[in-house]
């Protein structure tokens, strides 16, 4: 059996609306890469049933909206070449080789799972359609700093739970359970990463510890607080959700949130402290801001 390799030139602004706009085109897996030396772009996958001419319309058309809106897009075309069953397999494989992340974590994808075995500790993502596969600096980011976090020898509070905003893939609430936080909440307004969240907690056999909630953190009903929030979303929703952020985190609790440019890191910044949110330790990787912030204790 043949398949499409699209590959389409993006920028950190349009990545994610055009990754969304591939699956809607029916690809069987979208893979995002940048590298500080080169231009970030997409690759998506197809069945030899989609015709190539129109998936290639398509895109441009999409992509000339997106200059017409005012967006960067890249000058070159988008390219297609045809693959073999066993070479998109093995191409959609090697994007995603295990990854360790901080001090005592490794990112598994499950085709690995008992392939080797690793001194860290294992977190096992299915790569898909929610983001969240330990690949983007921002999601590393998070995931050090969610380390931290839990590495400061304070005892986890009775009966409280940790809350992870965006849960994606769900790869930072199944983290955090797995560097040993009991239980937890994780919402999304996206049906499809809470079906992929599910799967992966399945996986990490810690579902049960889950509860998964399709909504958004303005939904969430008082007075119930969380001493660790998780929040790894853009910069403008981080600047609209501020006020909900302080109104969620338990006095002394813990606020990491991610998906930062690093130059728009200062606005996040200012506004969470507005909130009485500090910062307290910060990860930069491939240009993505990562953030570590503390409430005001009791």
């Amino acid at each position: 059996m043949e398949f499409w390799q699209l590959t389409v030139p993006t920028s950190p602004e349009t990545s994610d609306g055009l990754t969304n706009f591939l699956w809607e085109q029916g690809a069987l897996g979208v893979i995002e890469e940048e590298s500080p030396t080169e231009l970030p772009r997409v690759r998506a996958f197809f069945p030899a049933t989609a015709a190539s001419t129109k998936l290639a319309q398509a895109v441009a058309e999409y992509r000339a909206s997106l200059r017409v809106l005012g967006f960067s897009v890249a000058a070159a075309d988008a390219e297609i070449t045809p693959l073999l069953d066993g070479e998109w397999a093995s191409a959609w494989q090697r994007a995603f080789p295990a990854r360790e992340i901080g001090r005592r974590l490794v990112i598994v994808p499950p085709w690995e799972c008992g392939a080797q075995q690793h001194v860290r500790i294992p977190v096992v993502i299915e790569p898909g359609r929610a983001f969240g596969t330990g690949q983007h600096g921002s999601t590393e980011g998070c995931l050090a700093l969610l380390e931290d976090a839990l590495d400061t020898g304070r005892g986890w509070p009775s009966g409280m739970r940790a809350l992870d905003i965006g849960t994606g893939s769900g790869i930072l609430v199944i983290a955090a359970l797995t560097l040993g936080v009991p239980a937890a909440l994780a919402i999304d307004v996206d049906p499809d990463a809470l079906a992929a969240a599910r799967q992966n907690a399945d996986l990490n056999r810690c579902a049960g510890r889950i509860a998964f909630a399709l909504q958004g953190p303005d939904e969430l009903a008082p007075p119930e607080q969380f001493p660790l929030v998780l929040a790894n979303l853009l910069t403008h929703t981080h600047l609209a959700l501020a006020a909900c952020y302080a109104r969620l985190i338990t006095p002394g609790g813990v606020l990491v949130v991610g998906g930062i440019l690093a130059d728009e890191e200062h606005q996040v910044v200012h506004a969470l402290g507005a909130q009485g949110l500090a910062p307290r330790h910060r990860v930069v990787i491939d240009g993505w801001s990562s953030l570590l912030l503390t409430a005001a204790g009791p």
